[in-house]
């Protein structure tokens, strides 16, 4: 099972990294999916399949703890609340055969007072004298902290005057779920029942629903039937089993896993769900037609100067004069992109990878103005006007050339025809009225078509000015589908992201040997208070 969590932890980096580098977890957040746990107490030691079980003993000051110590002991190894009141040091009593090698390249054992003993009874257990939890030094509470992960079995010891103490409550509601927890109500000689039961109602808030409490007394030379060091030094030398010590640990990991699970929850939680993209792609539509609008009336000023500039045959430099996507526009553009992005972060959407995909969107619109204006406007200028002007203009081009030789021959016709008559038969050759109307008719056979074509010929201004136009509309139709592709490739990814995330939170799910453990020792089963 620890090789199945390794892999999880494998796999949960490899989605981190790739998450991390495209913005969609900070690297914060990345580092506390992707870190290891703390080093459990078999890492200390270096046969990790006889290791002993590590206890410490954890308390305000003055209950006792370093007096109960030494009793279970049979020895003075700590030293009482009296003689250090505020004392930072860690008292460690263990057997002579148990290696600390690893544990001296963990912690500075030259800060810890270290003692061994050769009783057999006790080979497999080191005991741990904590600093006071609840003292003024607030080193001692960074040393709790530090020594916590490689505790196996901690003892809350209180005393009848001080069992409500603040700074140790708050560890254990922050700390009940990782460890297996006995307590003990130290100097019960000068308790009552009534402190007891209140003590056992607030183990009950605190999650500790079967708490088991020992109540015992430490002086020297006091016998009561009340004292139940005995079975606490039973339960504790029970659990010194390999057996007990293998379902600690799984226990603990229990712990790691389902800590890691939550931290994989919390994260799809911060990714965001679908609902936030139906919201963005509303806001999408109708801030594009706002921004579109002020775009297309921003440009019309700029179109009916460049279309002056294309119809006249203007150079380049005046052309560069004037540009559609000036500074104004780009603002405008500028304002929709960052309307988005800021009703991503309001639907709780991560903004980094959605802007890393807006980006090329913000210089690409430039160019598509650009480029589909030019286009648009040469397309127009090669083929300006309709198609109904432009047949007409061809009709009235053939007229104008076929209608005046259409004239001329009917002219020529009646001038061969009257000088005929008139050599026949003695008349007056052709007048002054027909050379008059013969002329205007010639004229006016020319003139009309040629008048059509004038009137009907298209404007190259009016062509570039509905070029450019054109050009515009494809360009922003351009710009909406780029803007469009970003969003759906920022969809997809998230979708995919999620997927695997989700993936690995069912990873997560304790396999059925670790979730249904048969713990044969019945009083290790009671001991596993906080499940």
């Amino acid at each position: 099972m620890a090789y199945d969590y390794s892999e999880l932890l494998t796999n949960i980096k490899d989605w981190a990294v790739p998450a991390t580098k495209n913005g969609w977890i900070e690297q914060k957040q990345a580092s506390l999916l992707t870190e290891k746990p703390e080093n459990l107490a078999n890492e200390l030691f270096t046969n990790q399949n006889e290791r002993p079980l590590i206890v410490a003993f954890m308390g305000g000051t003055g209950v006792g703890k370093s007096s109960l110590l030494n009793k279970l002991a049979g020895q003075d190894i700590a030293k009482s609340g009296v003689e250090r009141p505020t004392s930072r040091e860690v008292t460690l009593y263990h057997h002579q055969n148990i290696s600390l090698q690893l544990l001296e390249q963990t912690f500075p054992l030259q800060n810890i007072k270290v003692s061994q003993h050769t009783e057999e009874s006790n080979k497999q257990i080191i005991w741990v004298d904590m600093p006071d939890f609840d003292s003024t030094e607030e080193k001692n509470k960074a040393i709790v902290m530090q020594w916590l992960p490689y505790i196996d079995v901690l003892i809350y010891v209180v005393s009848p005057e001080r069992y409500r103490d603040n700074k140790a409550w708050q560890l254990l509601q922050a700390e009940g779920a990782n460890h297996a927890w006995l307590f003990v109500m130290n100097q019960w000689d000068r308790g009552e029942a009534s402190q007891y039961n209140d003590f056992k109602k607030q183990l009950a808030k605190a999650g500790f629903d079967k708490a088991i409490i020992y109540k015992t007394i430490c002086q020297a030379g006091v016998s009561d039937e009340a004292d139940e060091l005995g079975s606490l030094q039973a339960s504790i030398s029970s659990l010194a089993t390999s057996n007990a010590i293998e379902h600690l640990e799984n226990r603990s990991l229990q712990q790691n896993i389902k800590a890691t699970k939550e931290k994989l929850q919390q994260c799809l939680y911060q990714l965001g769900d679908s609902h936030g993209f139906s919201a963005l792609n509303e806001v999408q539509e109708a801030r594009w037609s706002n921004t579109k609008a002020q775009l297309i009336q921003g440009f019309e000023w700029p179109i009916k100067q460049l279309s002056m500039v294309f119809s006249s045959k203007g150079n380049v430099v005046e052309q560069d004069k004037i540009q559609l996507w000036d500074d104004w526009a780009q603002s405008r553009f500028n304002d929709y992109i960052d309307e988005l992005i800021l009703t991503a972060d309001q639907q709780e959407l991560p903004t980094k990878p959605l802007r890393n995909a807006l980006f090329n969107c913000r210089s690409q619109a430039e160019k598509h103005i650009q480029v589909q204006t030019e286009l648009s406007c040469r397309k127009a200028l090669i083929r300006p006007g309709n198609i109904i002007q432009r047949v007409t203009l061809r009709i009235a081009k053939i007229a104008e050339f076929f209608l005046p030789l259409v004239a001329m021959g009917l002219v020529g016709y009646e001038v061969f025809q009257g000088y005929y008559d008139s050599a026949m038969t003695d008349q007056a050759f052709l007048g002054v009225d027909f050379a008059v109307h013969s002329t205007l008719l010639v004229l006016i056979s020319w003139l009309l078509p040629y008048f059509i074509r004038k009137k009907l010929k298209p404007s190259l201004k009016k062509a570039a000015f509905k070029g450019l136009n054109k050009g515009v509309q494809l360009a922003l139709e351009m710009i909406d589908i780029d803007v469009k592709a970003a969003m759906t490739r920022f969809k997809e990814n998230h979708q995919q992201l999620t997927e695997s995330l989700t993936q690995l939170i069912s990873e997560c799910e304790l396999d059925n040997e670790l979730q249904k453990s048969d713990i044969t020792n019945k009083q290790l089963e009671r001991m596993l208070l906080k499940d």
